[in-house]
């Protein structure tokens, strides 16, 4: 992704792939996503770039068993992304999430999670200590209600916000009156 200012602070894109695609195919379509209504995740680094105004590192956590799926890892490569493919007992893509999130806690950094998961509540909220920029990624409708009212956290909507997918998605959403079209409707 591009270098707005090399060597200078970053922003680092943390994404738990198996709960986007969980509340994806779970809680909005009912089924298994197919390839085109995934998201596009170049999108979302390029979200972080303009967001933050600054470079965006993405980190994308999947847990895998004893085979890499090398496509999906050559995409999400190609694209900027590094793939952190991890094996282990229990959640092992949260626990490394986590740990994650307090190693930047440590540092001069500003940090966009891409997940709607409660378990990261008590590192978000050590990361929006006023210092850095925050955000949460996801399905607005779906975030863990202990973020809201977090100081400083930014709820960020994948598919209004971010634009990260190529056609609608079949939700029901609250919508601000000054967004409202009659012709979503008819």
């Amino acid at each position: 992704m591009g270098q707005h200012d090399a060597g200078g602070r970053l922003t680092y894109v943390l994404v738990d792939g198996e709960n986007i695609d969980a509340t994806l195919g779970n809680s909005i379509l009912g089924r298994r996503p197919r390839p085109e209504e995934r998201p596009r995740w170049d999108r979302v680094l390029e979200w972080a770039e303009q967001a933050f105004e600054q470079e965006a590192r993405g980190l994308f956590f999947l847990a895998v068993n004893d085979d890499l799926p090398m496509p999906f890892i050559q995409a999400l490569t190609a694209i900027g992304f590094r793939p952190v493919p991890l094996r282990g007992e229990g959640k092992v893509v949260d626990t490394a999430i986590q740990r994650t999130a307090e190693a930047i806690a440590a540092r001069e950094a500003d940090v966009a999670l891409v997940s709607h998961d409660g378990d990261f509540l008590p590192q978000v909220r050590q990361l929006c200590d006023g210092t850095r920029h925050v955000a949460l990624v996801g399905f607005g409708e779906f975030v863990n209600a202990g973020f809201r009212g977090l100081p400083g956290l930014r709820v960020v909507d994948m598919e209004h916000d971010v634009r990260a997918f190529n056609s609608p998605l079949p939700r029901i959403r609250i919508i601000g009156i000054d967004e409202f079209d009659p012709l979503e409707f008819l």
